[in-house]
């Protein structure tokens, strides 16, 4: 909204006044439309994640420490940063967003300066996937347990802090040509239940959140949460019973996809 009143402020402080006051909308998609097929496919390489419910069934070590870290992360202590950063970055390399094959890097609650309203501020991701110094995915943890917080604007905040950053890493190794509009591939995760983003970050979007003005050109955010049998008890079972992780493993691997450039 035009009228909003805009302050310079950390992206983790963003609300969905800040998503207001930017012309920012988050819109719910299915999975053939976020996802543009109709087919989730689990790969090879998950069979013994996605078939055997327990630690002690799995044959792998990287799957038992899938595993070992999911119980960690959905048993969270009041007050307390939880295991779902442990979890997200076990669960990322099992599924290959990073390693030597791809040639990228996890981090976790990584600093990144964000330039709003004239002012240098900060947001931290809790994880992202790095292709050397430029960003390609962000993962914030949904952190109700804490203390009361929106982390699906705090994700906005954190791409459009990305997009920034990436720009200046651009300008450091001397490209000629700044990035005009990035798609920032986004996770939110709750224990062990992910909601996944597409985040368009334009120029006009960057520009309107450095001077603290209002965008002309809407900008609208997809989302997708997994569609499970249990709706109702998603936060409770996450991707602990094998129909629910199948559709999420299905997810995570069609949203591979998203993580480039």
């Amino acid at each position: 909204m035009a009228n909003v009143v805009r302050t310079a402020q950390t992206g983790n402080s963003w609300t969905v006044n800040e998503l207001d006051a930017y012309n920012i909308t988050i819109v719910p998609q299915d999975a053939a439309t976020f996802f543009g097929t109709d087919e989730l496919p689990i790969p090879e390489h998950l069979n013994d994640l996605a078939t055997n419910l327990t630690t002690d069934e799995v044959a792998e070590d990287d799957s038992y420490q899938v595993l070992r870290y999911m119980d960690l992360a959905m048993s969270p202590i009041p007050g307390e940063e939880s295991a779902v950063v442990d979890f997200a970055m076990q669960l990322l390399w099992k599924m290959g967003y990073a390693g030597r094959k791809v040639g990228r890097d996890l981090r976790s609650r990584k600093d990144i300066s964000l330039l709003t309203c004239g002012e240098w501020w900060h947001t931290r991701t809790d994880v992202c996937v790095m292709d050397n110094y430029e960003i390609l995915l962000i993962l914030q943890e949904d952190k109700r347990h804490i203390k009361l917080a929106d982390p699906h604007s705090q994700l906005v905040a954190e791409a459009i802090a990305a997009v920034q950053h990436n720009n200046r890493v651009r300008n450091l190794l001397g490209f000629k040509e700044m990035l005009e509009f990035k798609e920032m591939a986004g996770i939110v995760m709750i224990g062990s239940a992910p909601t996944f983003f597409k985040i368009p970050v334009s120029r006009d979007l960057l520009d309107a959140v450095q001077r603290g003005s209002f965008p002309a050109t809407p900008t609208v955010v997809a989302m997708h949460r997994p569609v499970i049998k249990r709706p109702l008890r998603r936060l409770a079972e996450g991707m602990r019973p094998l129909d629910n992780r199948k559709v999420i493993l299905g997810c995570f691997e069609a949203f591979k996809k998203f993580v480039d450039w």
